[in-house]
Parts: structure tokens; C-alpha cells; sequence
């Protein structure tokens, strides 16, 4: 068994050294028996390729995006979204307000510093209520105006990304642990009926806080759009809706004092934020080439791959599938200011599992579905072996080739340790990528090779 094991090791490394040699390799020949050899075959194909549009994504996450930018390639990006607000069962105020009145409200979005674009250009956001409950239907391509009254704005801020009336020190502050103190944030002045309209509501039909789903019928949300400014995409991580009042406190000799208070709605985990991306300009992306595809995200533009199959099964027949190595090749990245950045993970699996995979929260299997990361220094995503991925194609559908999808995603990692006690990380969840990103894929025909590698047992 042991020499079984080596010629067939050694035979697979002629054959693979071989390239696109398609002829009959044999090793080995006298020292093993005639009816117990191996027989490796090493055969080239060659794929095709185009940058196909889709109109929508799938994305259920609690973080959106905010702005609008134009790359010189890749063309207009919009991001906006609609969300919720947590409501505890039950829910009052902590405290009566003086007079039953509410001061103010406010609306604020928290931001990362990791965004996209111009960090100086004036950019206008712009809140409206929402009017009709949302659907949880996590699609990009959703409709706004089919849920907002867009002729009743709740407010408006002017801003830029880097907030010049937050000083140095205080932009650049850390706490004890190295931490960043001060989070970039968005504040929007709202009408405080809005706010007076909660109170009221506790008093007087305080059933519509039974609920999630009361208070979502009481208060639908808010709609978060970008109305001004092209330039820059911010990655919002947090928004929150904080109403204002002031209380009474009793003091000793008939000395009562005024203490500020405010009341907190967080969009959360617990309910519905509906992200929404636009693309235009990019109709240049589409036609047809010979020699690049693109991709672009979010919710734009992706490559779709064309693996035959067809002359695969009709070739290899009788044979198992032993090695197909597949990897991608990049192109070098624009030049100008602000170009988009290639996204650091890519996912290929088949066109028709798209949409379950990401609606059933699945990660890579290395059967159907295989993830390769982005490296700088050869431009290259390396894939690995897709042998299990050709095999379950011709087992299921020999008459068929096999369309694959590239499409950037969002890897999370957890971490644990291997038996060396070393730190191995593994994937947690995978989500379409929802920042602004792009890259050109080679398509040429070199590229596209694909060398199957194949055991026939005689």
C-alpha cells in the first residue's frame, strides 16, 4: 500500500508538471502490478466570463450606509436606509415631565472613521418619518416613497465627514485601554412634537407600548437619505432617537429643583433596518470583453463564470476528479484620489444557491460554496481545490455547465485554538459586502485556464 501511495503521489506530480499535456501518464510501471495501477490524466479547459448587474442584495444587518460618491470607473453610488426603534414591553417614561411638556428631540447617527471618499465635502442628511410599517423584506432595491410621507421632512444637517468643529485633541483622544473616546456622529434637531407626541401616548393609549409589534404600528420609524453632496459614504454603525424633558425634584424646606432627563430609541439587532444602494453610470461596465470583468459592490456589479462542464463530464468519463485548482487575477487598481479599494474577500458558488445562501446565514463549505481572500502582492484570490464543486455539478447535472457566481462579501471570524495551542480562526457568518468597492478581474484566456487533474483506477 505504501508504494501505491507513492507512485500515485508521483504520478500526479508528473502529470500536474506536464501543463496542458492531455495524453495518457503512467509511472511506476515496473514495480507495480499491471491490474493495480493508477492512471493520472491532467486535462485543460477553458472558462468564460462577463460582468453581469444585479438589482438588489440581500443584507439583514444592523449597519448602514450613508452618502453618495462618483468614481471615474465604477460610476454613482447612493446609500441610504430605513430603520426601526427598539421599544421595551410596556414602556414609560423614567420620569414626569415638568408640566407634562417635552423640551427637544434629537436624531443621531455614529459613524465609523473608516469611510469612503472626501473627508471635507459638504454632504446634507435628511430624516423623514416613516409612515407604513416595514416589511422585513432585507432587499437593497426597496422603495422609499412607498413608505414615507416625502413631502414632510423631520429635519436636516449639513456635515462633513471629518467634523471641523471637533478639535484635534478631541477627535484624536483615547481612553485608558488605547480606545478612541470620541465617535464621529451626525445630530439632527427634530420637532419636539414628535417626542410630546410619545409621552401623550403613555398617558392616554399607553396599549401601544404593549408591544414590539404595537409600537411599531405607533411609530414606524425614520428614513435617513442623503438630499445634498457628492462625496463620501459613511459606514453608520448606531442611530438613535433621544427625547429631552425636564423633571421635578423634591427638596428639603419646599425647595423643588428642575434635573434634565432623556428617553433613548436605539435601532437594534431586535428590529427591521432596510439598507437601499443605488448604482448608475455604469452601463460601460457591461458590454461585452474579451479580457476584463468587474466587480463592484455594494449591490451593483458582479462577475459571473461559466465552467464547461459539459466537455468536462464527456471527457473525463469513468474517471474521479482530483485536484482543480482555481484562483482569480486581478488587475492593477486606478491611480486617482479616492479610487475604490478591491474587497479583501470574495465568494464563488453556484448562480441558483445565491439567494438561500444568504438568506439561510450560510458560510463557505469548500463543496459548494469556497472563499478566497484578497493578496496584494500577486493580486490574486486563490480559491484552492474546487474538485468537489465540479464533481457535484456533473453528479447532479451532467448535461449542464456550470455557471458561478464572484460576488464580495463580508467574512466575520471567531477565533479558537488548535492542538498546538495556536490561535486559528474560522468564519462565523458571511454577508454581502456593503462598502464601496471594486476590481477588475483578467478574463483573458490564460486567466481562464482551468486544469483538471484525474484518477482512473485500471
Amino acid at each position: 500500500m505504501k508504494i501505491k501511495l507513492f507512485v500515485l503521489g508521483l504520478s500526479l506530480g508528473i502529470s500536474i508538471l506536464s501543463g496542458c499535456n492531455d495524453d495518457l501518464t503512467q509511472v511506476g510501471t515496473g514495480i507495480q502490478p499491471e491490474n493495480d495501477r493508477p492512471l493520472v490524466y491532467a486535462d485543460t479547459f477553458y472558462m468564460k466570463a462577463k460582468t453581469v448587474q444585479t438589482d438588489s442584495v440581500y443584507a439583514r444587518t444592523i449597519y448602514g450606509s450613508l452618502g453618495e460618491i462618483y468614481d471615474p470607473l465604477y460610476g454613482y453610488l447612493k446609500s441610504d436606509f430605513m430603520c426601526q426603534f427598539y421599544c421595551p414591553e410596556n414602556y414609560r417614561f423614567k420620569y414626569t415631565p415638568h408640566e407634562g411638556r417635552i423640551d427637544s428631540v434629537e436624531f443621531s447617527l455614529y459613524y465609523s472613521r473608516s469611510w469612503t471618499g472626501d473627508s471635507l465635502t459638504p454632504m446634507r442628511a435628511q430624516i423623514y418619518e416613516v409612515t407604513t410599517p416595514l416589511a422585513r423584506d432585507f432587499y437593497t432595491n426597496i422603495d422609499p416613497e412607498q413608505f414615507c410621507d416625502m413631502q414632510k421632512s423631520l429635519g436636516m444637517q449639513i456635515y462633513t465627514a471629518r467634523n471641523l468643529s471637533v478639535s484635534d485633541s478631541l477627535w484624536n483622544a483615547t481612553n485608558s485601554n488605547g480606545v478612541q473616546s470620541y465617535q464621529p456622529n451626525i445630530t439632527i434637531r427634530m420637532p419636539k412634537e414628535v417626542g410630546q407626541r410619545f409621552y401623550d401616548a403613555t398617558i392616554q393609549t399607553p396599549e401601544v407600548f404593549t408591544d414590539q409589534n404595537t409600537f411599531n404600528q405607533f411609530f414606524p420609524g425614520i428614513y435617513v437619505t442623503n438630499t445634498y453632496g457628492t462625496g463620501n459614504i459613511l459606514n453608520i454603525e448606531s442611530a438613535q432617537m433621544k427625547i429631552f424633558y425636564k423633571y421635578t425634584v423634591k427638596g428639603s424646606a419646599d425647595q423643588d429643583s428642575l434635573v434634565y432627563a432623556n428617553e433613548i430609541f436605539s435601532a437594534t439587532s431586535e428590529v427591521i433596518q432596510l439598507n437601499r444602494f443605488k448604482n448608475t453610470d455604469i452601463s460601460h461596465l457591461l458590454k461585452p470583453n474579451d479580457s476584463i470583468a468587474y466587480l463592484k459592490s455594494p449591490a451593483g456589479v458582479y462577475t459571473l463564470l461559466t465552467i464547461p462542464a459539459q466537455d468536462i463530464a464527456s471527457i473525463i468519463q469513468g474517471r474521479i476528479v482530483s485536484n482543480v485548482p482555481f484562483s482569480l487575477k486581478a488587475l492593477p487598481q486606478e491611480e486617482w484620489k479616492y479610487a475604490f479599494e478591491p474587497p479583501k474577500n470574495i465568494l464563488i458558488l453556484p448562480k441558483d444557491s445565491i439567494d438561500t445562501f444568504f438568506k439561510n446565514n450560510n458560510v463557505e463549505n469548500s463543496v459548494t460554496s469556497y472563499l478566497g481572500s484578497y493578496i496584494q502582492s500577486t493580486r490574486t484570490y486563490s480559491f484552492g481545490n474546487i474538485a468537489k464543486l465540479i464533481k457535484a455539478h456533473m453528479e447532479n447535472s451532467p448535461s449542464k455547465d456550470l455557471e458561478i457566481c464572484v460576488i464580495p462579501v463580508q467574512r466575520r471570524v471567531g477565533e479558537t485554538y488548535n492542538y498546538s495551542y495556536q490561535k486559528v480562526e474560522y468564519t462565523v457568518a458571511i454577508e454581502n459586502y456593503l462598502k464601496p468597492s471594486g476590481v477588475k478581474l483578467r478574463i483573458d484566456k490564460d486567466a481562464m485556464t482551468m486544469r483538471v487533474t484525474t484518477i482512473e483506477y485500471k
